[in-house]
């Protein structure tokens, strides 16, 4: 699927006073598989994933979360908190009465659709996690490293290589692909054209921030304490998918973490790929997400 047929396939709504662009194809009477990108992505990411599903015969739902891709660009740092962020997908979910969701989460998809998963779990039939975490601790090396993570999310470097340099997106995400001349010559123009001044790129350095590596100074850690503890508790079919490449969440610890917290879960389906997968392994992805919700019984009959 190209860039003009996967647009061509988006609406938006209002949510929360902010617009939201989301691609929606599918049955409308099918189980929804809701694909959540990270940062500095958005739906887009998930073009190669989708055919699979469709074939299945699933209604594919793929947002983009509020500052990224083609939805609105709040410039204010209150604006993102993963707070709001997961009542911005909750909405959404509420606007389109979806029912027997299927949540796909990778990186910031994860904490975001984790805390809507667990806002609205009577909604909610099966989960996916893809290079992504829940919890406190561990946090990962590479955002405990000083060169470049912490340095580069400094409060004032931060803005000035993030925003006005634009070193996130585009280049950053291709530092975290494996095929990176394909990513470079056919994509990275993508995610830069969506992010056009240095103010919609505001959530490329906030989000960041939120990240737990010190508790006297996390600004998030209530919320993944409160995120840790409601995983916990969730009994539903459950999928782990990695990228045997990913530098960013190393698969010895954070793949293995989620096997400890859903003994039960599916995986883990290691394909070949780094931090944004979906890049080098969409095909491969979605026909992993869509043989785990055929097995589920996701792709039979009809919503009631």
């Amino acid at each position: 699927m190209n860039r003009q047929s996967f647009v061509a396939s988006t609406s938006s709504v209002e949510i929360n006073g902010w617009r939201m662009n989301y691609f929606d194809k599918g049955p409308r009477d099918a189980s929804p598989v809701l694909l959540l990108h990270g940062n500095p992505s958005w739906g887009f990411i998930w073009r190669d994933c989708i055919p699979p599903l469709l074939s299945a015969g699933l209604r594919v739902i793929v947002p983009d979360q509020i500052g990224f891709g083609l939805s609105e660009h709040p410039h204010s740092a209150a604006a993102h908190s993963l707070e709001n962020h997961a009542a911005n997908l909750v909405a959404l979910i509420d606007r389109l009465e979806l029912k027997n969701i299927f949540f796909v989460c990778q990186d910031w998809g994860g904490p975001t659709g984790l805390g809507a998963l667990l806002a609205r779990d009577k909604c909610s039939s099966a989960i996916a996690v893809m290079s992504t975490w829940a919890w406190r601790n561990p946090s990962a090396k590479f955002h405990n490293q000083i060169l470049p993570w912490r340095t580069m999310h400094a409060p004032l470097i931060g803005p000035y290589i993030l925003g006005r340099k634009k070193a996130f997106p585009g280049r950053g995400m291709y530092l975290s692909v494996v095929d990176r001349k394909k990513f470079l010559t056919e994509t990275m123009q993508y995610y830069e054209d969506v992010l056009p001044d240095t103010d919609d790129r505001r959530l490329t350095w906030q989000w960041p921030r939120s990240i737990p590596i010190n508790e006297t100074t996390d600004i998030a850690g209530n919320f993944f304490q409160w995120l840790e503890e409601g995983v916990k508790g969730l009994k539903l079919p459950s999928l782990i998918i990695w990228g045997k490449e990913d530098k960013v969440f190393e698969p010895e610890v954070f793949a293995k973490k989620w096997l400890e917290i859903w003994p039960h879960a599916d995986g883990i389906h290691f394909v070949t790929g780094d931090h944004f997968l979906q890049e080098d392994a969409g095909n491969e992805i979605g026909v992993i997400l869509a043989e785990f919700a055929t097995q589920h019984g996701l792709t039979e009959g009809r919503l009631k």
